[in-house]
Order: C-alpha cells, then sequence, then structure tokens
C-alpha cells in the first residue's frame, strides 16, 4: 500500500467523486451561515443542511467536498492522548434524492481498494442491526463473506439527531494489525486501537417526529463521512494523527522551537500535542474571519490559543512563537485551502496580538493564582473561589478552561457556579445569541413554504418591475401572535411578500434592504424592508395600506429611488475607504463587518490600534480625492476564478456562488461585492469620518457620513453652534474668545473660593498645636475640621506638617453626613516605621469606611460621623505600635 500524504488524499478523493458525476465544492467556511444551531462547523455534512432539509436546492443532486471542521466538545482531551484533536478535515461524498446504497457501498469499496489501493483482507465493513439492503449489498455484490460483515445495533449504526432526517449507518474498519493490540478490546467493534473507522456513510432514508416515530421520506439522501486525518493514519501505517506527514511536520517546528522531540517525553509530548493541534485551528479559524473575543466563537479561539502559549511557556519556548507555527500550517495546507495564503497578512497579525495580549499579563496571572494556591492551602479548602476565577479571567485574561486545568494537575478544582454568577452579564448576553432549534436549524414559518420557489433580483438595472405573486406569509400583529401562510392579505395587515422577481434589494452584505411599494389593480402594499430567506427567496416585508393581495396576481414593485440612491452613495464609499485604509494603515486591514443605511455607513475592520488623527485625516483626503476624480463604478459578472485574477479583494466568511460581481472604481478599487453602487464616485460628493473606535480584539470601527447625511449633520452642527453661542452671549466667530475668557474667569474664582475655604477651616480649626502629642520620639496631631472637603484636608495637612516639622498628621471632618479622613507622614516618621496607609487603615472602620494610599500620604472616606472621635484617638495607638 502506498503511503499517501494528506494534500494527496484530499485530491484523490474528490477527483474520484468527480469521475462519477459530483460536483466539487470548496470548503465552507467555519462560520456557520444562518444556522444558529452551531458555534463553528463540526462536520461536512453541517453546512449542507438546507440541501438535506430541501429548503434549498443544490448546485447539483451529486456533490463532493472535503470540509474543514473543529469540535470543542473535549477540549480537556487533547493533548493528553494521541487521538484527540480539536482541527480536522472530513472528507464527503453526498446525493440529494439521486443514487442510494448500491452506489455509495460500491464506490466506497472502489475508492478504498482501487484507488488508494488498501488490501481488500484488512477492510471489514458493519451495517445496522436490522439493515438486510446493505448486508446483502455487501455480501453479494461486493462479495464479502458474511462472517465479515458485522451488524451493530443503533448506538453504533443508526445516525439521527433529535427529529428531523435519520437513518441506518454502513461503517467501514481497517484492520492495523496485531503491533497496534491483541487484548480483548482489539475486536471490531471494540474501543481498542487495532481496528480503525475510516469511512461511515449514512443512509437518510427516515424523519423522525422527535417521539420516535419513524416514516419513510420521499427524497432519500446520501451523506458520507471520512477523516482525512484517518485515513492518511491507515496509508502511512502511523500510531496516530499526530504522525500523519502533516501534522507531524508541524510537532517537529514545535519540538525544534522547544529544543525538544516528540515520544521522548511523555509530559512535553501532551505540550507539544496541545500546541501543534491549536495553533492549526486557530490559524484556520483566523482564515475566516474569526476574532479573539469572550464570547461564542471568538472565546473558544482566545481559549485555545491562551492555552498553547501557556504550553509553550511550560516548555521553555521564549518569546512569541505561534506566527512562526501558523506560518508552518499555511504552507502545509494552501494546496488545500489557498484562502490561507491570501489572507496570510491578516491570519498572521490576529495570531500575533493576541499572543501579545496574553504574554502581556500571564506572568502576573500565574503569580496571582500561585499566591491564590496558597492561601486555598492555607485554609485546608480546594476549591478556588468563583470570584477568584473571575478575577483572572476579567483581569488577566484566563478562560476558566485554563484555570481549571493548571488547577487540575494539582488535584485542585474551581467552584464554577460562584464563577457563572460573577460574570453572570456576559454570559446572559452569549446565551441569548444562541436559539433553541432542531439539528437542521431554526424552524419558522418561511421554512414551511416551497422550497422550489425562488425570486430573481432584477434591482441592478431598473427600480420599477412587473411580477407574479408566489407566496404571501400574514405576519402576527404582536408577540401573542403566529404567523401563517395565506392566500390573501387585506388593508392593514402585517405581511410578507414573495413574488417571481423583484428589483428590491434585501438585507445582505451589510447593506440595509429597499423601501418601497407593491401596487396591483386590488390593492397597495408598503415595503418596509426587503429580507433574503432560505433558497433563494426575496421576502418584503410591510403592510397592506389598501385592499388586498393574492397569490398569483400580477404586481408592479416600485423602489424608493432616493432612499437607493442614498444607500448606494453610502457603499460605495466603503469601498473606497476599505482601499484608503490599506493604503495609510496596510494590507492587514481586511474587512471585518459593515452596515450601510441611508444615513450614514458604518465599517469594522481589522488593525491593532487606535487610528491617530493625522491616519483618519490621510484617509479622509484619499477618499475624497477619489470621489472628486469622478471615477467611473463599472460592474462585471465572472467567475470567481477570473474575479481573483483581476485582484478583486474577497471578504471574510463570505459565500460566493460560481458567477460573482465585480466592482470597480476606476484603478483604485476593485472588490467582490453584490450591493447596489454610484455609477461615479462624484455622486458620492463627500466624505466625513466622525468616530473611530475599537470594538473587539484586533478590530476597529469607522462611522462615517456622506453627501446628504453629511449636510445633515452640519446643519445641526450649527445650530448647537448658535445655542451655545447664544448661552453664552456671544456668536459664533467671537464663541472661542469668549469661552478662554470665561475659563479664565472660572479660574480665578475657584482660587479664591478654595483660599476662602483653606481660611474658613483654619479659623474653624483654631489654634491646635496645644494639641501636638509625642509618641516615642514622633510628634502626633489627630485633629478635627467639619465642613471641609478631602482637597481642603490635604491643604489643611500640608500647612500642619509644617507647623509641627516632623511627625504625624491626621485630620477629620464630617461633611453633608459622610467622613473624610487624610493621614500624612513626614520623611523622617516614615524613616522610624509610621505608614500613613496603614495608619488609615487601622483607624477607618470607626466611622464605618474604608482606604489606604501611600505611606507619606492616605485618605479614607466613611458613614459614621459619630465614630470620628474614637478614630482620631486611637491615631496614637497605631503610631505607637508603628514606631520602633
Amino acid at each position: 500500500m502506498q503511503k499517501y500524504g494528506v494534500n494527496e488524499l484530499r485530491r484523490m478523493f474528490l477527483e474520484f467523486f468527480e469521475s462519477k458525476e459530483h460536483l466539487a465544492m470548496k470548503s465552507f467556511s467555519l462560520v456557520p451561515h444562518n444556522d444558529n444551531s452551531l458555534l463553528l462547523i463540526n462536520s461536512g455534512m453541517a453546512p449542507l443542511k438546507p440541501y438535506f432539509t430541501g429548503q434549498e436546492i443544490p448546485p447539483r443532486r451529486r456533490v463532493t467536498t472535503c470540509q474543514k471542521c473543529i469540535r470543542t466538545g473535549d477540549i480537556e482531551n487533547i493533548g493528553k492522548t494521541a487521538r484527540h484533536g480539536t482541527f480536522f478535515e472530513m472528507l464527503g461524498n453526498f446525493s440529494f434524492g439521486d443514487y442510494f446504497k448500491t452506489e455509495a457501498i460500491h464506490w466506497a469499496w472502489e475508492f478504498l481498494t482501487e484507488c488508494v489501493g488498501i488490501p481488500a483482507d484488512r477492510l471489514y465493513p458493519s451495517v445496522y442491526l436490522d439493515d438486510d439492503e446493505a448486508f446483502r449489498i455487501w455480501n453479494e455484490e461486493i462479495g464479502i463473506p458474511k462472517e465479515r460483515i458485522y451488524r451493530f445495533g443503533k448506538e453504533d449504526n443508526f445516525w439521527e439527531h433529535g427529529a428531523g432526517p435519520c437513518g441506518p449507518c454502513s461503517e467501514i474498519y481497517y484492520d492495523r494489525g496485531e503491533k497496534y493490540g491483541t487484548g480483548p478490546e482489539d475486536v471490531m467493534g471494540g474501543e481498542g486501537d487495532r481496528f480503525m473507522e475510516v469511512w461511515n456513510v449514512v443512509f437518510s432514508q427516515f424523519n423522525n417526529d422527535g417521539h420516535g416515530n419513524y416514516t419513510d421520506l420521499i427524497q432519500k439522501n446520501i451523506d458520507t463521512g471520512m477523516g482525512l486525518e484517518r485515513l492518511a493514519v491507515v496509508c502511512q501505517d502511523v500510531a496516530s494523527l499526530f504522525d500523519v506527514d502533516t501534522n507531524r511536520a508541524l510537532m517537529d517546528e514545535v519540538g525544534a522551537l522547544a529544543h525538544c522531540r516528540y515520544e521522548e517525553d511523555d509530559k512535553k509530548d501532551v505540550s507539544l500535542r496541545i500546541i501543534a493541534d491549536h495553533v492549526k485551528s486557530c490559524t484556520f479559524m483566523a482564515s475566516d474571519g474569526i476574532m479573539p473575543s469572550n464570547e461564542g466563537r471568538g472565546y473558544v479561539f482566545r481559549r485555545l490559543l491562551r492555552r498553547a502559549a501557556r504550553h509553550g511557556r511550560i516548555l521553555g519556548i521564549e518569546g512569541s512563537f505561534m506566527t512562526k507555527l501558523a506560518q508552518v500550517v499555511i504552507d502545509l495546507s494552501k494546496d488545500g485551502y489557498p484562502e490561507l495564503e491570501e489572507k496570510k497578512d491578516m491570519i498572521l497579525r490576529v495570531i500575533d496580538q493576541e499572543e501579545e495580549r496574553f504574554a502581556n499579563t500571564i506572568d502576573k496571572g500565574l503569580e496571582i493564582l500561585a499566591d491564590l494556591e496558597k492561601d486555598m492551602e492555607a485554609k485546608g479548602t480546594k476549591v478556588l473561589a468563583g470570584e477568584d476565577a473571575f478575577k483572572l479571567y476579567d483581569t488577566y485574561g484566563f478562560p476558566i478552561d485554563l484555570t481549571k486545568e493548571i488547577l487540575d494537575d494539582k488535584g485542585l478544582t474551581v467552584d464554577e457556579e460562584g464563577f457563572h454568577k460573577a460574570m453572570q452579564v456576559q454570559r446572559e448576553t452569549a446565551r441569548s445569541a444562541r436559539k433553541t432549534t432542531n439539528y437542521m436549524g431554526r424552524d419558522d414559518i418561511y421554512q414551511k413554504l416551497d422550497a422550489s420557489l425562488t425570486s430573481a433580483f432584477t434591482g441592478y438595472d431598473k427600480l420599477e418591475d412587473e411580477s407574479k405573486v408566489t407566496a404571501l406569509v400574514r405576519l402576527a400583529a404582536d408577540e401573542e401572535g403566529e404567523d401563517e401562510i395565506a392566500d390573501a392579505v387585506t388593508d392593514g395587515e402585517k405581511a410578507c411578500v414573495i413574488t417571481s422577481e423583484t428589483p428590491f434589494y434585501g438585507t445582505m452584505g451589510g447593506q440595509v434592504g429597499d423601501r418601497g411599494v407593491i401596487e396591483s389593480a386590488n390593492g397597495k402594499f408598503e415595503v418596509e424592508d426587503t429580507i433574503h430567506l432560505q433558497g433563494g427567496k426575496i421576502g418584503h416585508i410591510g403592510h397592506m395600506v389598501s385592499g388586498m393581495f393574492q397569490t398569483g396576481e400580477t404586481v408592479t414593485l416600485k423602489v424608493d429611488e432616493e432612499n437607493r440612491s442614498l444607500i448606494g452613495r453610502n457603499h460605495s464609499a466603503t469601498h473606497l475607504l476599505h482601499k484608503a485604509l490599506r493604503t495609510v494603515l496596510g494590507t492587514h486591514v481586511e474587512q471585518a463587518g459593515s452596515l450601510v443605511t441611508r444615513d450614514r455607513l458604518r465599517f469594522d475592520f481589522t488593525h491593532f490600534s487606535a487610528m491617530s488623527q493625522d491616519e483618519i485625516k490621510e484617509v479622509e483626503n484619499i477618499v475624497n480625492k477619489e470621489i472628486r476624480a469622478a471615477l467611473p463604478v463599472v460592474t462585471d459578472v465572472m467567475s470567481l476564478e477570473d474575479a481573483k485574477k483581476t485582484g478583486a479583494m474577497a471578504l471574510f466568511g463570505e459565500k460566493y456562488g460560481d458567477k460573482v460581481r465585480v466592482v470597480r472604481m476606476g484603478d483604485f478599487s476593485t472588490e467582490l461585492c453584490g450591493g447596489t453602487h454610484v455609477k461615479n464616485t462624484s455622486e458620492i460628493s463627500c466624505f466625513k469620518i466622525l468616530s473611530e473606535a475599537g470594538v473587539a480584539a484586533g478590530v476597529r470601527r469607522i462611522e462615517a457620513l456622506t453627501s446628504d447625511g453629511l449636510i445633515h449633520h452640519y446643519e445641526n452642527v450649527e445650530q448647537e453652534l448658535h445655542a451655545v453661542a447664544a448661552a453664552a452671549k456671544s456668536t459664533p466667530a467671537d464663541l472661542k474668545t469668549k469661552i478662554e475668557s470665561m475659563m479664565e474667569e472660572i479660574k480665578t474664582l475657584h482660587s479664591e473660593n478654595e483660599k476662602l475655604k483653606s481660611k474658613l477651616a483654619k479659623e474653624a480649626m483654631g489654634d491646635v498645636m496645644d494639641q501636638v502629642q509625642e509618641v516615642k520620639g514622633v510628634k502626633v496631631l489627630a485633629v478635627r475640621a467639619d465642613g471641609v472637603d478631602m482637597n481642603g484636608l490635604r491643604n489643611l495637612g500640608d500647612q500642619l506638617k509644617e507647623k509641627i516639622g516632623e511627625g504625624v498628621v491626621v485630620i477629620a471632618s464630617v461633611l453633608d453626613g459622610k467622613v473624610n479622613l487624610m493621614a500624612a507622614v513626614t520623611d523622617e516618621a516614615q524613616k522610624k516605621g509610621a505608614h500613613a496607609g496603614n495608619l488609615i487603615k487601622a483607624i477607618a472602620g470607626l466611622v464605618g469606611g474604608g482606604g489606604g494610599g501611600r505611606p507619606n500620604m492616605a485618605q479614607a472616606g466613611g458613614k459614621k460621623p459619630e465614630g470620628v472621635a474614637d478614630a482620631l484617638a486611637k491615631v496614637a495607638e497605631v503610631v505607637s505600635e508603628q514606631v520602633k
């Protein structure tokens, strides 16, 4: 058997199924589209769910993919064993109502035995207990003896996940030989390492209603899943996933950085596996635009990267190292995933920034954790308080899982309930983004529409069109009601109107949906928003102004021209802005999100520090220069490959079809974009950045205005300026001079006020020098001066220090029912042991408060005026204890 490499096996599989008339589709993004049931894509079939449910029509009924996947359910086991990993590639061939068991089994056997060359006598198929059809195909058609075909029960060989399509499986196992195990567990169906599953085909032929009732599916499907790395383990005859050629090359790079070799030290092997696995996941996540954050998939990224960074320190790797390894991942995998090379600068910047962020706090965090461990030992507890775990998370960036892992190595645990209480707000926010779903995604009224219905968008060339109503959905008037598919909607009802063609642009790519009206001979409908629905449908959301609409009738759709024009100006401005940012800041800048409305534009982009005022101004100047240049805006439709040859920018995580729209603005900007734009940049008129701020780790946000929106903004600013000038009894032209004069006057009055307050405080206090005590050779003065704020107390303290020369001064004041305490200690008194901060801590409790400070000056507040006398009386006692 030839020892094929991972990249070679991937190519062989896809080409084999292309020869069987399958469409080879590129791997989907790790970020699920329109599927709130998943955080990250975790299987080959996950992105294809709409095709299996019939909600979308597949590009072909036979499809093959190699899908990048991440599973995080057992992160704690990563590294501890050689068989667990977070990132993997899943090979798959899929049939949507086309071929079924016979072809699926024959092709699986043909690929493994004839294409890859695996000896047939080392392959063992399994079928579901009651699947006589699959058993017969293996036995009679493939020629496998009955005794070598294993029947397994529902737990092993029947695939289902809640309600929805399901069915029996047939798996193929490879016998790796006695060198991988000879124990009782090393048999077909056992838990040993000898028999490895290399192929699993699901015969999706039933529908489960969620209560265990099964009915036959009209459209029977095939869903094959085969781990690419597992197949490579077999072909290369290696011990584990970490030993296949690409992963071993990465492991060797980690070992070189750590000056050690894999399989020489069990403890180091754990760290080597963790680093190699996690850096691979982080590299692929960054390539799909996932940014480290404290929730959702961003939290997974941060957790993996920081776990890897900590294990780098355990191995003694000095300085930042993750980007070196990410570069290795890119080099090893770019043949199958060209986006890794295309997004290389961005990937490396994201990883480097997050590693640096963690490096700045990890040492302090580990130090704090070590102190907490000592406190736990002193208290005789093995459970870290939830509040302390949260502090490590919130202040030092330690994900709770990292803290648990560090403590687990020492036989300690964390009060997770307390931790979650401490971060309840963050967790509730994260949970609210995850909707309860069945495994196939959100179940709403639109999924009940006929999957064959689609809407053709005609709005690139016209703002008015005629079409037929193909579906109507009556929308509930309030939260208590239910949406329903209807044959007609009437005057006053909220509804979604779907037509076969429409000039209305549906919300997509950051651009908001069009508004306008739909009219027929029988009624008028106001469109308040336009949305995209599954299966290529476009929905017009709004209400019936008058009359009635019925399905099947002809209507005229009219887009609000002014609204569309204003949106187009802002959208075109984002393209100019994107290019200007890359020009000024660097090519690592990538669009990370946008919002384009008629009033403004919002543009999120990857960058790792705040922009300076000079950079903002330079970006503005570049955009306005290209607006004035009156660049023609030209849109071409071409294949994705041809579009990339033009240098067109593609967006992170965006799903592109076979044909794409390339929007060019002169020679300045070229991007893939399905939105609507101006015909010439001069239509944008003008551009102004209102704000630039950070919204997440490595992501900045610009808010900006153009054309009418900017004019309205300046009109509002002008109105406010006149109002402020009037309030200052000035004019806009003289306002600056007037404000400067007023500020000078306020400064003078403030100074006079402070002097007066100080004088009154001294007078109220009287001559206090006769209250000076001497404690072990240190002068101590503890007095009361009510009605004085903290600033006044500090001034008084300075004056009294001068009077007594060297010593300790404590002043208490009651103001508006609250107590202020201030302590001041001279240099000589400090040398003898007096400490202002500790002194204040010792007496603040008597006034119902707390505080502290430096050795020379400290302050505190309290709520118990009745304790002032006791607090002042205790000063001498505390100083006596401090002075040696």
